[in-house]
This record gives C-alpha cells, sequence and structure tokens, in this order.
C-alpha cells in the first residue's frame, strides 16, 4: 500500500496541523539544545562573577547533564502513562524557574540549583516527542522528521554561540538567562495549548488506520505491565553495551569541548574576543545541520551500514582530538573553525545514526524503551568529562589574583588528552557494534 493510500483516511485539515504541531516541537528542541551548549561562551564571566574554580565551573556545567540523564527512562513513563503533552509543558516550567534562578544566582550553589532545575526540565523533551511523531506520522515519514528534530538541535546550538555572545555583551550574562527562561515559559504554553498527543484527540483518525503498508503491521507500544520486561530485555542484551560504551565516551566530546571548554579556551590560548569565540563555536552547529542528513545518507544508501558510518565518524573523532592535543596553541583560525565544524558532524551529528541502529536491535514496540535507556549514556559521559577537564585545567592555571585565574595552553593539552582517551575508547567501542542495517527493513 502507498504511503498517500495509507494517509487517505486522514482529514486534508489532520495532515496540516501535524506540521504545526512539529514546528513547536522543533522550536522547543531547539531550546533544549540552547540549554545545553550555552556555558560555553559565558563560562569565563560566569567563572569570574560567581568566584568559581575550573573544577566547580565544570561541575556546574554539568549539573545539567546529570539530571538530564537520570530522567531518560522516567520521561518515557511519563509519556506513556500522563501523556507526552502534559508531561513537556509541565517540566518547561521547571525549566524557566531554572533559568531564571541560574540568571539570578547569588551564588554558585544557586547556580547549581538553577542549572539542575534546567536539565531536568528540559529531559523531557525528546522522548516524548519521538512519541507524539509516531503518532501524527507514519513510519517511512517519521524517519524523516526525526532526522530533521535533530538537525534543528543544530539551529540551537548555533543560538548558543554568537547571538548568545551578543546577547549577553548587550544586557550581560544574568539577564540573559532570565530573557532565555521566559521564553521557555512562552514555549511550555504553545506546547499546552497546541500540541496533542495523536489525531484521535481532536477527532480524527489516525494515521495508522488505514493499515500498515508493504505487509509491515504496525506494532503498539508495550503496556506498562510490559515496560520493566522491556528494560531488562535492552539492558541484558550483549549487542546494546557497546553502543551504550560508544555514547558514553564518544559524545562527551562534544559536551566537554563545545558545550564547556571550547569557548575558555579560544579566548584564553588565542585571546579571542567573546563574539569570535562564539562565532568559530558556531561552525559546529553549522556541522551539526549539515552532518545529520549526510551521514544518515552515507549509512542508508551509500555505505548502507551502520557500523562503517560509526566506525569512520569515532576514528574522524580521535583525529580531531589528537590534533587539539598536540598543537594546542599552534594552530590557525582557519583550522579551529574545521576543527570545531568537524566536531560536530563526526563526535554529535553522528548520533542519528547511532539512535537507529539502537532502534534497530529490538522490535519497533520497543523503541522508546531502547531509545531512552540509550540516551541515558551520553548525557551521563557528559557530566563526567565537563569537571575531570576542569580539574586538569585547575593544576596548571596562571593567578593574576586572589580570585582571578587564567588557563594555560600547558592546562588545555592536558585537558584535551583526557578527551583523546575518551575518543580512544569510543573508538574501540565501535569495533564491536553490531551491524543491524538491512535491504528489506529499508523498504518497509
Amino acid at each position: 500500500m502507498s504511503k498517500s493510500e495509507n494517509l487517505a483516511d486522514t482529514p486534508t485539515e489532520a495532515l496540516r496541523y501535524r506540521w504545526l504541531i512539529f514546528s513547536i516541537l522543533a522550536l522547543s528542541y531547539i531550546l533544549v539544545y540552547f540549554h545545553r551548549l550555552c556555558p560555553a561562551v559565558v563560562a569565563e564571566e560566569m567563572m569570574h562573577d560567581l568566584k568559581a574554580s575550573g573544577v566547580l565551573l565544570g561541575l556546574l556545567g554539568s549539573a545539567y547533564f546529570y539530571p538530564y540523564a537520570l530522567m531518560q527512562l522516567p520521561a518515557g513513563l511519563l509519556a506513556d502513562s500522563w501523556g507526552p503533552r502534559k508531561t513537556m509543558a509541565t517540566f518547561f516550567i521547571a525549566a524557566c524557574l531554572g533559568s531564571v534562578i541560574l540568571g539570578r544566582a547569588p551564588s554558585l550553589f544557586w547556580a547549581m540549583v538553577g542549572r539542575t532545575l534546567v536539565g531536568v526540565g528540559v529531559s523531557v523533551l525528546f522522548v516524548p516527542t519521538m512519541k507524539i511523531l509516531a503518532e501524527w506520522f507514519d513510519q517511512r515519514e517519521f524517519a524523516t522528521m526525526a532526522g530533521i528534530l535533530i538537525a534543528m538541535g543544530g539551529v540551537g546550538s548555533i543560538t548558543a554561540t554568537t547571538p548568545l555572545a551578543y546577547l549577553s555583551r548587550a544586557v550581560g550574562w544574568r539577564s540573559s538567562f532570565v530573557i532565555v527562561g521566559l521564553i521557555t515559559l512562552a514555549l511550555g504554553i504553545l506546547l499546552w495549548l497546541i500540541v496533542r498527543d495523536r489525531p484521535e484527540d481532536l477527532g480524527w483518525p489516525s494515521v495508522h488506520a488505514a493499515s500498515a503498508y508493504a505487509g509491515t503491521v504496525v506494532e503498539q507500544s508495550p503496556g506498562r505491565s510490559n515496560l520493566w520486561q522491556g528494560v531488562k530485555r535492552v539492558l541484558g542484551c550483549v549487542f546494546f553495551w557497546p553502543l551504550a560504551i560508544w555514547l558514553f565516551f564518544g559524545c562527551a566530546v562534544f559536551f566537554a569541548f563545545i558545550g564547556l571548554w571550547g569557548g575558555p579556551y579560544l579566548m584564553h590560548v588565542y585571546g579571542l574576543s567573546k563574539p569570535q569565540a562564539g562565532n568559530i563555536l558556531m561552525m559546529s552547529a553549522i556541522g551539526m545541520v549539515v552532518g545529520s542528513p549526510l551521514l544518515s545518507f552515507l549509512s542508508n544508501r551509500l555505505l548502507k551500514g551502520r557500523k562503517p558510518v560509526l566506525v569512520m565518524a569515532s576514528g574522524m573523532t580521535v583525529l580531531i582530538t589528537a590534533i587539539l592535543t598536540t598543537f594546542t596553541d599552534r594552530l590557525p583560525l582557519t583550522c579551529l573553525y574545521l576543527l570545531c565544524f568537524f566536531t560536530g558532524i563526526f563526535a554529535n551529528a553522528i548520533v542519528a545514526v547511532g539512535f537507529t541502529a539502537t532502534k534497530e536491535l529490538f522490535p519497533v514496540s520497543m523503541a522508546g524503551t531502547s531509545t531512552g535507556l540509550a540516551n541515558f549514556f551520553p548525557f551521563l559521559g557528559g557530566a563526567l568529562l565537563q569537571p575531570l577537564m576542569g580539574y586538569l585545567l585547575e593544576q596548571q592555571a596562571r593567578w593574576s589574583g586572589p580570585n582571578s585565574r587564567t588557563f594555560t595552553p600547558a592546562g588545555y593539552r592536558h585537558a584535551f588528552a583526557a578527551m583523546l582517551i575518551w575518543a580512544m575508547i569510543a573508538f574501540g567501542a565501535s569495533l564491536f557494534i553490531k551491524e543491524t542495517f538491512t535491504e528489506k527493513r529499508q523498504r518497509v
């Protein structure tokens, strides 16, 4: 059955309305990525204003990642039991509150409280969004929409670089986070008022109602009574763990460099201004926007495999971190632009292929459970690497006053060596990933 036949019973209004829903979800995902990476361009100001050491600033940056990681499985539970729309809208209020607290924080403690609330608040968007997309788009459309959503994360990365640098220069980093908190609240209201979990909530038939096409049965989500059996099945699968290890170590490189320490590195070592550093970091976001569809095309059409693309990307990440470690203070600006661009592709956009491989290890009915569990690992890896690099930077810091320090090229070289080790472990894990691509699956 063709796609047009599969959607024949769906009213035109429903087909249009789902694009409105997707637009709001995409805007919300942009904000998720902004919150994730925003400390990089304002890190130096925050460190000075909050009187934080490198280790403490690393902990502040990672305060987003710990709750984000821990909330991935509860996000699936809440989406199944309470509903995606209610879950996302309610938790965005927490993210709004956290951003305002961060902007008004009188001390490092309150800054960490705010950052933690932000992490909790935005952590429940991705998994519920996948559930909504599965309800509003058929199977062939779903893969495309998921890829577009991930690419929109690249737009969020862009907003966390140069635009944030100029905004913070105009109103200060504190007021910037208050403004972003209000934007978060506005999106939470839109999620509540406009987004619906499924077409049936507005009286329209399901896009799957006409039955599955190409002889494929559309599987229903597992009942809550079987959810924990699904969790045990995923964690008990020997092929799941190489992917989990790859996600833990590989994605941490992106979060640690682009999400926190890249900005101070460019300003301390190369003497760049905050907007100049933001322009270079923005290349990672462009790499993410370009890389998501490019790597998916390589996986689906040219190489026809998940594993070759994952191994290639992991090898490129090792090369990038090796260059940063070896030539820390001797890189031309053009090279820095390129390194950030390729980091966005090979250490971040590649996750689209990684999550596809994870999903394909299990039946479609377990996609939410397997994706939620896999999504725990990259954020835990980022949460651990950020403060570790801060500790290594502190060991070589140059003090110019009781509360003023500048991190040295030697310190960054040691910190980048830690990134290199993590990238090498991710590359090793990629060699043990099971190939999940089949021609038959791609025709479904």
